[in-house]
């Protein structure tokens, strides 16, 4: 069984892929780490983000910096967006999400084209949102030496360039459920998740 969950930052759909991943007894890979990991290789070395041949190069990383606690700092999440933007990136981590994703037993994958590039037969698809100002609020309340302003203004921008890029746009499969998580709790928004993949998995 393979479980797709996307959406943009901040939506709840990291905490939504870990519940669901520990639900139904299967491995979970959050693909962002992989660009994280190119992004801040990318920063280590002195090079561009922006720059295709400087992120591809980064792309050789060892899986052991997969458990850096430095790729789910605030400032790797805007470095990941950037590579993330070139389609040789994509390309040179394609095949590492899809033998994970098809892996006996099945996965959840957490990511913004799972769904649509990685896993499009899975079994079940989650998109997970929630409105620019709730996802404000819950980045606000874990940088509160952040301005809320600055950090919309910094989703916003980074929603614009994860839909905007050519490559693997982050969009909604139109095979996959909707769940906004805006005015539930993390509570109410796995049990809402589980509901919709069960309901998924009752009709194949």
């Amino acid at each position: 069984m393979i479980i797709a969950v996307d959406g943009p930052a901040a939506s709840g759909k990291g905490t939504i892929a870990r519940a669901l991943a520990a639900h139904y007894h299967l491995p979970l890979l959050d693909t962002g780490l992989l660009y994280r990991a190119v992004g801040v290789s990318v920063a280590l070395a002195g090079g561009d983000p922006d720059d295709p041949q400087d992120a591809e190069r980064a792309c050789a990383f060892p899986d052991s910096l997969l458990d850096d606690p430095a790729l789910r700092s605030e400032e790797a999440g805007p470095l990941a967006s950037r590579v993330s933007r070139h389609p040789g990136v994509r390309a040179a981590l394609l095949d590492r999400q899809r033998a994970f994703a098809d892996q006996p037993g099945g996965a959840v994958l957490d990511g913004r084209d799972i769904g649509t590039v990685i896993a499009p037969h899975a079994d079940a698809k989650l998109y997970v949102t929630a409105s620019v100002a709730v996802r404000a609020q819950r980045r606000h309340a874990e940088l509160p030496g952040t301005t809320l302003e600055a950090i919309a203004a910094d989703i916003e921008a980074r929603d614009a360039r994860d839909m905007g890029r050519a490559d693997a746009p982050l969009m909604q499969a139109t095979d996959a459920d909707l769940l906004d998580t805006s005015d539930l709790s993390i509570g109410a928004a796995v049990q809402s998740a589980i509901a919709l993949v069960d309901a998924r998995l009752k009709d194949r």
